[in-house]
């Protein structure tokens, strides 16, 4: 018997993978029926260290909008797809711990949906990859989705 999830987790980081895990996500809240939470942790010590101390309440505020603004768009894409059971959310903290355990605990995840990889080469190598966390350490199944290979002529 195929496995049902009812409700699947997509975290988004703005990457160029971010299109791909919400459309792949979408195909498969629509293929179960079910909700898809989207989700996106911005991880505010990453500007402090950046920018050389702490960042300034309206420069978080101004990214917390921007994010909320593209995930409204995300949704959207979602719902115009077929999708009729969205959420949209932003979280602020690590985002390894946040996606693998705390936010799939607080809102019954069945179903993780991660990009391979958002971050450039030096990046996973500093901080390490979030889709290798998230895949040793859920709470959940996690289905980590590649990106898309061009079709060869």
């Amino acid at each position: 018997m195929l496995q049902q999830y009812k409700n699947i987790l997509a975290p988004v980081d703005g990457s160029k993978m971010t299109e791909v895990v919400v459309d792949r996500a979408i195909e498969v809240a629509k293929r179960n029926n079910t909700h898809l939470d989207i989700l996106n942790v911005l991880e505010v010590n990453q500007f402090s260290d950046t920018y050389g101390g702490a960042v300034s309440g309206d420069v978080i505020y101004k990214l917390s909008e921007d994010v909320q603004h593209r995930l409204e768009e995300l949704k959207k894409r979602a719902e115009d797809a077929g999708v009729t059971d969205v959420s949209i959310h932003i979280r602020f903290g690590n985002p390894k711990p946040v996606i693998a355990r705390e936010f799939p605990k607080d809102h019954k995840n069945e179903l993780i949906m991660i990009g391979s990889t958002g971050l450039n080469a030096l990046e996973r190598l500093m901080v390490g990859s979030v889709a290798t966390y998230v895949s040793r350490n859920a709470v959940c199944d996690v289905l980590v989705v590649k990106p898309e290979k061009k079709a060869k002529k």
